[in-house]
């Protein structure tokens, strides 16, 4: 009997939001991914297997807290949609809580115009 850790139960939750959800070419599935450094979002069409537009706070050298550079990417993500005339997304958080960093994404996304 193997002890189910924390990675275990993201990957868990992941696949279950995983089986429920799809994006196309007009509406992308957006993907966030947390590291323990930093954050990464991308916006997917999984009918051709193709990663339409990707954002991340690693080229953003700031020393604000994690939330705000959450702000930061979602501007930028919001920013590439838009270029490509994208306004509706299904928003994937695979597999993380629905607080913190993915929360504060999601809403500035919604601030910005972006709808799911």
């Amino acid at each position: 009997m193997t002890k189910t850790t924390r990675k275990d139960k993201r990957i868990q939750r992941k696949k279950r939001i995983r089986a429920k959800i799809a994006g196309n070419a007009t509406k992308p599935r957006l993907v966030v991914f947390r590291s323990n450094k930093h954050l990464y979002a991308q916006l997917i069409d999984d009918e051709k297997g193709q990663v339409l537009a990707a954002s991340s706070d690693v080229k953003i050298k700031s020393e604000q807290k994690r939330t705000n550079i959450a702000k930061e990417v979602a501007k930028n993500i919001a920013e590439k949609a838009k270029e490509q005339k994208i306004g509706n997304i299904v928003f994937d958080r695979g597999g993380y809580k629905y607080h913190g960093q993915v929360k504060v994404l999601a809403q500035e996304l919604r601030k910005q115009g972006i709808a799911f």
